[in-house]
């Protein structure tokens, strides 16, 4: 069996015969601005770590039409399972820079409290799902929840991202196995971008494909071009449908790559050759769907300068609003780990406050209970 790539804009931004799906031009504009944030965030947030003053950054460079075009096939009430290099999910769905950025710092305005790993984001009233650090346990939770849309009789729809290497896990196979026999509307999604950290795909699957393996499962593999917005827009959409109808899952495979490290303490100069991310940034998503809309009539020179200035004005607004709000207080360590705070804990809470103002450690009574 032999997956077609589907593709829409081709690398000089003429379409490929009339597959180009039906989207406004306001539409369009907004792939494009979102795509642009994402760069400039990604641009800021290395910089930042670069520089001392963010511990972490992941970057996303050269796989922001993956991103925009998967989540934007989505309506407003879908969830969201993503990986760590997803902000343009998150950005598309409604996050704002001033929070994410928040995130990146741990500070006191961060919503996770410092807590969690940079870029794991989580936006509740979006249905955007805390990040995993580990690969693809995401995958099971997103079919409970495509499980339970479906015991409800919602129609939500679930997309379960994860990156080439997440398919080599337990927990791919699980859950591909049980939303294929319980046809959960769930789209899984994997931005393919050739490496899993330094391991390159060939040692990942011997398949064909990624997209392949969901025949082994009873349900559709798609490969998408992923460094085309249009095309993956088309790609998950119609899957977003055939889940929403009650058609069961689908998996697309969106053919991508990372243009920078893995993470910002990562060196990909180590493991891959030069002359492959040169390659792979002639064929930038950006820069193809820069010419797909010029080729439409829809960019202008204003509209570049436009896009590119308001996108790293509010990124650099944001760093300045996160890095005037302070730590989180040292208290808070106590704070969610109980609906309701017990006597033991509370007493070592208000202990702790005392220290922290008087510098005198007071004996709270108790034995250490071991």
């Amino acid at each position: 069996m032999t997956t077609e790539m589907l593709q829409v804009i081709r690398t000089d931004g003429t379409v490929q015969g009339k597959m180009d799906p039906p989207v406004p031009e306001e539409m369009l504009r907004r792939f494009y601005r979102t795509m642009i944030q994402v760069r400039a965030l990604d641009e800021k947030g290395m910089l930042l770590q670069r520089t001392g003053r963010i511990g972490f950054y992941v970057p996303s460079g050269g796989q922001e039409a993956a991103q925009v075009g998967a989540v934007a096939a989505l309506d407003a009430g879908d969830w969201v399972f993503p990986t760590y290099r997803d902000p343009g999910m998150a950005i598309w769905k409604g996050a704002g820079m001033v929070e994410m950025i928040a995130h990146e710092y741990g500070c006191a305005t961060d919503r996770c409290k410092g807590r969690q790993m940079p870029n794991h984001y989580a936006f509740k009233e979006l249905k955007f799902v805390s990040i995993s650090s580990p690969i693809a346990t995401q995958l099971p939770q997103a079919v409970g929840a495509a499980m339970a849309a479906k015991y409800r009789k919602s129609k939500e729809v679930v997309l379960a991202g994860m990156g080439d290497g997440g398919t080599s896990e337990g927990d791919f196979h699980v859950a591909m196995n049980f939303a294929g026999v319980y046809k959960a509307p769930v789209v899984f999604y994997c931005q393919n971008n050739h490496w899993a950290i330094s391991v390159p795909l060939h040692q990942q699957t011997a398949s064909e494909t990624i997209a392949i393996k969901a025949k082994a499962y009873g349900f559709p593999g798609v490969q998408v071009d992923g460094n085309d917005v249009l095309a993956v827009y088309k790609a998950v959409k119609e899957a977003v449908d055939r889940a929403r109808s009650g058609g069961g899952p689908t998996f697309v495979e969106a053919l991508t790559y990372r243009m920078g490290p893995h993470s910002s303490s990562d060196d990909p100069k180590r493991y891959r050759p030069a002359t492959e991310e040169e390659d792979w940034r002639r064929k930038d998503p950006i820069e193809r769907f820069r010419k797909y809309l010029q080729k439409q009539g829809i960019w202008t020179e204003a509209f570049e300068k436009e896009t590119w200035d308001h996108a790293r004005e509010e990124v650099n607004a944001a760093v300045k609003e996160v890095e005037r709000a302070g730590q989180p207080a040292v208290s808070s360590m106590f704070d969610d780990v109980y609906h309701e705070m017990p006597p033991e804990l509370r007493a070592q809470k208000d202990g702790l406050i005392e220290y922290l103002k008087t510098g005198e450690l007071k004996d709270i009574g108790g034995a250490f209970p071991l």
